[in-house]
């Protein structure tokens, strides 16, 4: 899941980044509408954390943005101002969700989550091969009835290739799912991954390497 946090309060956005990325998350974070609507312009986010009351571009004029141009990225917006009117504005704007502050960071979690599961085909809550079962609510993963004990970057990479099994998911697209702006493209980040994940998930293999750099979850 790739989301950009979007919140001029830096001690607040920075919070947040970690916290989310502490979930399994890839989180950008900037500080001001303008360099908000540069990243949405270069990169494809699953959900946008939007405060509404920004520097530059405000959050309002961003939504409007997003909305006119259809983009398939989920709006959670964020503002100190939680009365009812405040809401139905926001929602009106074209905002998916609306969560006042101060905010438990549980809720915001499962609010992202719940965002995040609307941008592409609808999944099962527990994503399924053979005898290795993940789920993402949960944040829990097993093999043949096993716990598997992963690493946030080691879960999310199993994630997206159970969300798509029997697909082909090239590096370059796992770095963009998994990591975030601070992943270097050149790096061996997925390689080394994978390289650990597949080793906790033990034999018979279940991932396949496929030619110029591309997984896949399924049979041979």
């Amino acid at each position: 899941m790739r989301v950009l946090v979007v919140e001029d309060f830096e001690v607040l956005a920075r919070s947040i980044g970690t916290g989310l990325r502490r979930e399994g998350m890839a989180v950008d974070v900037v500080l001001d509408g303008t360099a908000a609507l540069d990243r949405l312009t270069g990169t494809r986010y699953d959900v946008v954390v939007l405060d509404r009351d920004l520097p530059g571009v405000p959050g309002d004029e961003i939504c409007r943005q997003l909305a006119r141009g259809r983009s398939e990225t989920r709006i959670l917006m964020l503002t100190a101002s939680g009365t009812i009117e405040d809401r139905v504005d926001g929602l009106g704007l074209g905002a998916d969700d609306y969560l006042p502050k101060p905010f438990a960071f549980a809720e915001l979690v499962a609010r992202i989550r719940a965002l995040a599961r609307r941008t592409g085909p609808p999944l099962p809550p527990t994503l399924a091969w053979g005898d290795l079962t993940l789920d993402p609510a949960r944040r829990t993963a097993s093999r043949a009835g096993r716990r598997l004990e992963l690493s946030a970057k080691e879960f999310a990479l199993l994630e997206c290739l159970l969300a798509a099994p029997g697909l082909v998911i090239s590096a370059e697209d796992l770095l963009e799912r998994v990591w975030d702006e601070a992943a270097d493209p050149f790096s061996s980040a997925v390689k080394h991954t994978m390289h650990r994940l597949r080793a906790k998930l033990g034999d018979p293999p279940v991932i396949r390497t496929i030619r110029e750099g591309g997984y896949c979850i399924g049979p041979s």
